[in-house]
């Protein structure tokens, strides 16, 4: 049993700054490509299918699961791609990660609507703040997902922060956009898709605030619930 050296874990770093941050470019991806996060990154196949499709891009997919992220962790290793990382933290963490500035994109796939917890939804003006600290000037934020609550939450969020929109759809499959990135599906996409629900994207830019507004906006919630998302404790990520 083994650890990757591209995994890191929360627990070593509890107590303050991660080493790297700030550095993620320079001490571990050495070079000085840009960095794009996967936020709730699940078995990591999106993180690792971008990886393969923008080899000129450092990646690191970011989950507090530890068990679903060793999929992309293994398949990344087994590939041997050195523009791949992954970090077991709570995404309320990530400023312990990441330096001012050290982020170009972010992704949000098919996250936790949190329908009743607004300051665990990964679109809240809460994360919002935090996102604004990482992402360089004009960074992007991207989300799919299953969900009308968390896609038009977003929207509304997007809209009330005059946040500027790159693409915005709620067919993603039938919008013509669903180019080779979009087109990626994980596991999770592949069962909304099963049971027969649309696929929506926004894309958008951070701007910088310093007062952030919560929609009043009321946001019709899901008919149904996400399953198989529950937090939990886990070992840590080995190599077996």
């Amino acid at each position: 049993m083994g650890h990757w050296a591209h995994v890191f874990e929360q627990a070593q770093y509890e107590a303050g700054d991660h080493v790297l941050k700030g550095k993620w470019a320079s001490d571990f991806f050495h070079n000085d490509h840009p960095i794009v996060l996967e936020l709730g990154c699940g078995k990591g196949e999106y993180t690792v299918a971008l990886a393969g499709l923008y080899p000129s891009t450092n990646f690191v997919g970011i989950d507090i699961k530890g068990a679903r992220m060793w999929t992309g962790a293994k398949d990344s290793a087994e590939k041997d791609m050195t523009n791949v990382a992954f970090l077991r933290t709570h995404i309320e963490f990530i400023n312990r990660f990441f330096a001012p500035g050290e982020v170009a994109e972010i992704w949000l796939t098919f996250p936790d609507p949190q329908m009743k917890k607004l300051t665990k939804r990964l679109t809240s003006t809460n994360f919002m703040r935090d996102y604004q600290q990482l992402l360089q000037k004009g960074g992007k934020i991207h989300l799919k997902t299953d969900s009308n609550f968390m896609f038009n939450y977003t929207v509304e969020m997007v809209r009330t922060n005059a946040l500027p929109v790159v693409m915005q759809t709620d067919d993603l499959y039938h919008s013509g956009w669903a180019d080779k990135i979009l087109s990626i599906q994980t596991f999770y996409e592949n069962q909304w898709l099963q049971r027969g629900l649309t696929i929506k994207y926004i894309q958008f830019e951070m701007t910088q605030r310093t007062d952030w507004i919560e929609s009043e906006a009321e946001i019709e919630p899901d008919p149904y619930r996400s399953f198989g998302r529950s937090a939990r404790t886990l070992p840590p990520i080995t190599l077996s």
